[in-house]
């Protein structure tokens, strides 16, 4: 009896292929034959189950999105049960550090794709690519409970300060994939940033 294809989850291993041999080559070098490569199965079947170079794209980008909310969620319930505002701060913004080989992959790539966003209107047009929108709501939100439980002076600005987070952390993710500095350096610059906000020691 023939072996019965999950269709997602081969659809899933392409996609992984993609940031993979995107994460090594840049997205713009990547073609069709490439991920067909990195994911040991024939161009034939990439392009049957995703057409065009661009529906991959669209999927890859996806499929992004979908690791890095998983990567977000291990990191906070790695800060304990119950973890307070600063640690839920901390493990949002060193989710997106690339301070290992997969967050490393991951910064790369997204990054390739908001370039790559500036002239392609499909690209520009994905939620993910918005989702700093999302997650400066999430760091205010988060900045104003720890506000109101004597956390964070009443006179921050919680919004301005989450601004100022998230923009620090896209820049010291640069600095680190260009070498500029290591990861324990961009970490440390982090908390000390955090530490600036908060009152107390880190919690994270």
């Amino acid at each position: 009896m023939p072996k019965r294809v999950d269709h997602d989850e081969r659809r899933t291993e392409i996609g992984r292929a993609l940031v993979r041999v995107a994460g090594r080559l840049g997205l713009h070098a990547v073609g069709m034959r490439d991920v067909a490569a990195e994911a040991g199965v024939s161009l034939r079947l990439v392009q049957y189950y995703f057409q065009t170079k661009e529906k991959l794209l669209l999927y890859g980008l996806q499929q992004l999105a979908e690791e890095f909310g998983e990567r977000v969620t291990a990191r906070v319930r790695a800060a304990g049960d119950t973890p307070g505002p600063r640690a839920t701060i901390e493990a949002l913004l060193l989710a997106s550090l690339p301070i290992d080989e997969e967050s490393r992959a991951f910064h790369l790539v997204y990054t390739s794709y908001a370039v790559l966003a500036v002239t392609d209107e499909v690209l520009a047009a994905q939620p993910f690519l918005q989702s700093p929108d999302s997650a400066e709501d999430a760091v205010a939100g988060l900045l104003a409970r720890a506000q109101d439980a004597g956390l964070v002076g009443p006179d921050v600005d919680v919004r301005t300060e989450a601004v100022g987070l998230l923009a620090m952390t896209a820049g010291l993710g640069i600095s680190v994939l260009t070498r500029q500095r290591d990861a324990e350096s961009a970490i440390a610059v982090l908390r000390h940033c955090l530490d600036r906000i908060f009152r107390g020691p880190s919690l994270g």
